[in-house]
């Protein structure tokens, strides 16, 4: 039989949804009023009359940034970057994060505690930069992928994330006679899908907005979008707060605009994709029986 509620439910359920609507709010309208100006002439900006309708409909904002030099390539370097980065990234960190969940490792709580501490200290920009020149990754893409490789947050989230499947499943598999590594892939790595869609997007997410190692570490024709796009920004600020007129720097913030679109759109797409994995996390890792 169906439950009656009470009309306490009732109010709670609407004050969830209206929270729920509000946040989306917050979310969303900010993005599509940034799509408005970058679809909306200059005169429409001008004089207020867009807000989350483009008015004068075109797409002059986009072809200056795309017929920009180089822009395609720093494209495809960025999904280089991103694409090849987490892959490493998350290979690195799962080959990590596997033996230290283990408590009974022998100086298991010393790695911890090296990790933990290299959290809260490095060695700065200088240092780093000369270490990475040092073993000859300047100039080259392994300067964006090698150096970010594996983050102290995403690895203990992953640990902890092993630390959640039974142990007795591993028992069981070590009885039948499969060893660490098979174990790692053939049980652990299915049942962390959840944990990994989590740390891949962290990781997904850093290496398709990093400008300054690229701006620091390659050459010009290495450039991610991000560093090719915030030249763009720079530029068009310039030419707005040099320019005399408001038509130039309406021309600017359409620009911006379209920036910001065509900088967060791609990363945008992949959260769908991945939400399963998010809410299967809530449920993985308990016995089944």
């Amino acid at each position: 039989m169906k439950k009656k509620r009470s009309v306490g439910d009732v109010i709670f359920d609407i004050i969830i949804y209206i929270v729920m609507i509000l946040t989306l709010m917050i979310c969303l309208l900010p993005f599509i009023y940034m799509l408005a100006v970058s679809l909306s002439d200059s005169n429409s900006i001008i004089n207020n009359k867009v807000i989350f309708i483009p008015k004068g409909f075109n797409f002059e904002a986009y072809k200056k940034i795309f017929t920009y030099p180089d822009f395609f390539k720093a494209y495809g370097n960025t999904v280089f970057y991103t694409f090849f980065g987490t892959l490493i990234s998350l290979t690195l960190t799962t080959l990590f994060a596997y033996p230290l969940s283990k408590v009974h490792l022998r100086g298991q709580s010393i790695i911890m505690k090296f990790v933990i501490f290299t959290m809260f200290f490095s060695g700065g920009l200088i240092p780093n930069y000369l270490l990475v020149s040092s073993i000859g990754l300047t100039g080259t893409r392994l300067a964006m992928l090698i150096p970010f490789a594996i983050n102290q947050f995403n690895l203990i989230v992953l640990i902890n994330f092993f630390k959640t499947i039974p142990e007795e499943i591993e028992d069981a598999a070590l009885i039948d006679g499969l060893g660490y590594f098979g174990i790692l892939y053939r049980i652990v790595l299915p049942l962390s899908k959840a944990g990994l869609a989590t740390i891949g997007l962290y990781t997904a997410v850093f290496f398709w907005n990093d400008w300054f190692n690229g701006l620091i570490y390659l050459k010009t024709n290495q450039f991610p979008v991000m560093l090719i796009l915030r030249n763009i920004v720079n530029g068009t600020a310039m030419l707005g707060d040099a320019a005399g007129s408001a038509d130039k720097a309406t021309i600017a913030l359409s620009i911006k605009s379209a920036v910001i679109i065509t900088s967060t759109l791609p990363i945008i797409i992949l959260y769908p994709f991945l939400q399963k994995y998010f809410v299967k996390g809530m449920t993985v890792g308990s016995v089944k029986g």
